[in-house]
């Protein structure tokens, strides 16, 4: 059916960020996932399609993409890209004392797409990252987190949603507990047990979500595990009952149920409806 997802790499092990102009020669690529680093992708010129997960997304001058490390993507290119890309591994975030810089990546991350209103400082700022160089793993360097702080702010600052004007800031315990899914390896369909990792009870972790966007925690986990169980449907052979065992479902019937809740469709059906 499909060949296993590739994982890609480019980034050296003892760098934990990395700037560089995007290649001018990328037109299609295949599905693939990133090893352990966020990318940030702005492109000035090109044209074409960028698909991340299982969404189309048009490219046009001064987007900016973001792709998380759990996602797959891809390009479908139709003329010369010219931009910047930008990759930060966990670990810069875990070493920094600039405590901003992981909110404005977490703000960012939340979206797939931006496109730029002002472009000129953002273009100063990729140029002068590449030219300082990468980070290495362990040291610290305020400059270049400096310069980081800015991009992310500036292009926060200079960004405007392509489908909606509406912005949600989460914070707090439902902001960590998003974070914790996304880092995730392997999901586990468990509220308590997300609860646990981040030290409180369910029903606290229930009272933050609702407060922060009027949804159950239960609600904010099935959005990581249907999307995950998306990406495995697409670009696995995993059967589904290997799917449901995966996502920590017990009874294959219970996931299918929970997958079509959400869905409407069956996970084999959606499987089918792709090809």
């Amino acid at each position: 059916m499909n060949s296993p997802i590739s994982i890609k790499n480019k980034i050296q092990d003892d760098k934990v960020l990395k700037a560089s102009s995007f290649k001018k020669e990328v037109r299609v690529t295949t599905p693939h996932k990133h090893n352990s680093y966020f990318e940030i992708i702005y492109l000035s010129k090109g044209s074409g399609f960028h698909y991340i997960d299982s969404q189309r997304y048009e490219v046009v001058p001064n987007s900016v993409f973001f792709v998380r490390k759990e996602q797959i993507h891809y390009w479908e290119l139709a003329s010369e890209p010219e931009g910047y890309v930008v990759i930060i591994k966990k670990r810069l975030i875990d070493q920094s004392i600039d405590k901003e810089i992981k909110s404005l990546l977490y703000q960012l991350s939340k979206t797939a797409v931006l496109h730029i209103k002002q472009t000129g400082s953002i273009n100063k700022l990729f140029e002068i990252l590449i030219d300082e160089g990468t980070i290495e793993d362990n040291s610290s360097n305020a400059l270049i987190e400096g310069l980081l702080k800015a991009l992310l702010a500036k292009i926060l600052s200079e960004g405007e949603h392509p489908y909606t004007n509406n912005r949600i800031i989460e914070k707090g315990l439902y902001h960590n507990f998003r974070e914790l899914l996304s880092q995730e390896k392997t999901l586990k369909n468990s509220v308590a047990y997300y609860a646990g990792k981040l030290n409180t009870s369910p029903q606290n972790l229930n009272l933050a979500c609702k407060k922060e966007i009027n949804s159950s925690a239960s609600t904010v986990l099935s959005e990581f595990i249907i999307n995950e169980a998306k990406r495995l449907l697409i670009y696995t052979d995993n059967t589904v009952a290997e799917i449901a065992f995966i996502l920590s479902f017990n009874d294959p019937s219970h996931f299918i149920k929970y997958f079509k809740r959400f869905t409407t469709i069956t996970p084999q059906n959606y499987r089918v409806n792709l090809f």
